[in-house]
């Protein structure tokens, strides 16, 4: 059985996966990543999200061969106002810069995308987020943000290796996102997780667990 390589998002640690993660450690070996842009081992599966997941869907186009099937959780293959995105990010990574980690996450935590997760599910992730450092976060944004990494919708179909796409049913973007991908992959599969937002794997993780087990037997 292949290892599988957990990768969380921006401002996260690898608690935000260990609760799937532990669902299938019986069957497959896992190694939990610290980073969204952590290095991740070739031959192994990376199971991304959100910026993680972007970072690999990259790294998967510039060697193809490097990993035996992906997964991506609440991940796009681009945005279309790159510019004005970036602009954004940019003005983001300034603010983090000048202000302490406790102001970062409170900040972060006040987004819209938190709102279908319960005050402990968001409270349960804050010491993770409170770990980072506000220059490294910056410096991630700056890199790996969405408006600088390019759209690469038309190269998904170059990505011929199994992926599975997987998105909160309540993430309209992500779910629209992830159904496009799914189209232009040849071997794509796209799975909308029930009553869960941008974060599925920690709103719902037995129903993220399986949908991730029944593809790893099924395609590899």
């Amino acid at each position: 059985m292949p290892t599988l390589a957990f990768v969380p998002g921006f401002m996260q640690r690898c608690g935000a996966w260990a609760t799937v993660a532990d669902r299938l450690a019986q069957r497959y070996p896992s190694a939990l990543h610290e980073r969204a842009d952590e290095h991740v081992q070739p031959g192994v599966v990376p199971i991304g999200y959100s910026m993680g997941g972007r970072i690999v869907l990259h790294r998967a186009l510039e060697e193809p061969q490097r990993w035996p099937a992906l997964v991506l959780v609440g991940v796009s293959a681009g945005v279309g106002d790159s510019a004005a995105r970036r602009a954004a990010d940019e003005e983001l990574a300034a603010w983090i810069e000048r202000h302490p980690i406790e102001e970062v996450v409170e900040r972060w935590e006040a987004q819209p995308v938190f709102a279908t997760q319960s005050k402990e599910l968001v409270d349960a992730q804050r010491a993770g987020r409170l770990s980072h450092e506000p220059a490294e976060l910056a410096e991630m944004l700056r890199n790996f943000g969405q408006g600088v990494m390019p759209p690469v919708w038309d190269r998904l179909p170059e990505l011929e290796l199994p992926v599975l796409l997987i998105a909160g049913a309540l993430d309209d973007r992500y779910v629209a996102a992830g159904e496009r991908m799914a189209t232009l992959l040849p071997n794509g599969t796209f799975s909308a997780i029930p009553d869960a937002g941008h974060a599925p794997q920690l709103e719902q993780p037995d129903a993220v667990a399986a949908e991730l087990s029944a593809f790893l037997d099924e395609r590899l």
